[in-house]
């Protein structure tokens, strides 16, 4: 194998492992914001509140869309991403009101 070929799998490695840890903060976040929706989700349903609030939704989007701009990340990526997690959040509020 040639030296280029060694390094390139070398830092095929590095980038792989990165993306692994990336992973994981990744699934911690979520998992730590589910609980934190789920508090506010308990909360809805005690006070009798709308499962959703569309204002706030809409406010957060273009906050994560501004954030997604300045990481260099596609702002409609972002914004899909958030809007899956919104509904998702919102399926489970809808489930503390039942």
């Amino acid at each position: 194998m040639t030296d280029v070929v060694t390094r390139a799998q070398e830092v095929l490695k590095e980038h792989r492992e990165s993306i692994d840890r990336l992973d994981a903060i990744l699934v911690y976040t979520l998992g730590e914001r589910f609980k934190h929706t789920q508090a506010v989700g308990k909360l809805k349903a005690e006070h009798d509140l709308p499962p959703s609030d569309p204002k706030r939704e809409e406010k957060q989007i273009a906050h994560l869309e501004e954030l997604a701009k300045r990481a260099d990340l596609d702002p409609e990526f972002a914004k899909k991403f958030l809007n899956f997690i919104i509904q998702e959040v919102i399926q489970h509020h809808k489930r503390f009101q039942e």
